[in-house]
């Protein structure tokens, strides 16, 4: 119990965090009234917008407003769509979710075999080439990875579709560029993981009673060493949201990540403030869970 008090306390402290520096980064744009009332606008203009949405008061009245509208589950309303923030995120989130999982199912699909086959041939030619594939990978943009499978796969072969979800196979390419971000660390900690218990007395043991090299491998070994990949692996699906950003603008796809690029475009800071705000809640609550996860799975870690 002590040790979910002390992670729920420091999940708690961080999300304050996201909440100021979120309203705050937003107001230090610039005059969030002028934004919205445009170049060729008045003052009058400018003055009755301020007035309309609250923006001629104080900021620590309009922080105090935003973070009990929050505890309520009011996110504030768009300036662009004239509609619910929460409204307009939940409508888009389906498609954002589909999008991370699908790639954290393919970074898993490709990190894990990669990196027990890396640790079963440590210091040969096998394993060096493929952490030259975790380095090649890590170093890749995104979105320059991104635009090359639209290019290739897309436009010239047209084996899956380059924008839209319409049918599932809208999800691959991006899913794959996705995945692809994530795949070299993943890749890297299962082939560490996986080099330290195959050199362990248990595998050893294992061997000696004469059981198959892969019952051992994946039995034995795979367990101990999966642990550190669930922390990383929920870290990761939390920088996949994030990076939805990116990658939904490449593929025009209708989600989160595409919301909060067209309201950065707009000026709409309430949309803003609040997708930066919820990305943040499901990164700090993945956190949490891949903790919970490895205090199951390691006893020892529930009284460090």
């Amino acid at each position: 119990m002590t040790f979910l008090f002390r992670r729920l306390v420091l999940a708690i402290l961080v999300m304050l965090t996201v909440l100021t520096i979120s309203f705050t980064l937003t107001r230090l744009s610039g005059d969030v009234a002028v934004s919205m009332a445009g170049p060729q606008a008045s003052q009058e203009d400018i003055q009755t917008i301020r007035k309309a949405y609250g923006l001629d008061r104080p900021l620590t009245v309009q922080f105090v407003a935003w973070v009990g509208g929050v505890a309520t589950g009011d996110l504030g309303r768009s300036y662009l769509y004239h509609a619910p923030v929460a409204e307009l995120i939940r409508a888009r989130l389906p498609i954002t979710l589909t999008l991370g999982l699908t790639g954290l199912v393919i970074a898993l699909g490709l990190a894990l075999p990669l990196g027990i086959l890396a640790a079963m041939n440590e210091g040969r030619l096998l394993d060096r080439a493929i952490m030259m594939v975790a380095v090649v990978g890590q170093a890749m943009p995104s979105f320059w990875l991104g635009l090359v499978l639209v290019i290739w796969l897309g436009v010239k072969l047209q084996l899956l579709p380059i924008s839209g979800v319409d049918t599932w196979d809208g999800y691959v390419l991006p899913g794959v560029v996705l995945a692809f971000s994530a795949v070299p660390a993943l890749m890297r900690l299962t082939r560490g993981g996986m080099v330290d218990a195959l050199a362990s007395d248990y595998v050893r043991t294992a061997r000696a009673k004469g059981l198959a090299r892969w019952s051992v491998v994946l039995k034995h070994a795979l367990r101990n060493a999966a642990m550190p990949v669930v922390a990383v692996a929920a870290v990761q699906l939390g920088f996949m949201l994030g990076g939805s950003v990116v990658i939904e603008s490449v593929f025009a796809l209708n989600g989160v990540g595409y919301l909060a690029w067209e309201s950065i475009s707009k000026n709409d800071f309430p949309v803003v403030q609040a997708v930066v705000l919820f990305l943040a809640t499901i990164y700090i609550a993945l956190t949490l869970l891949a903790d919970m996860l490895n205090a199951l799975l390691d006893p020892r870690l529930r009284v460090s």
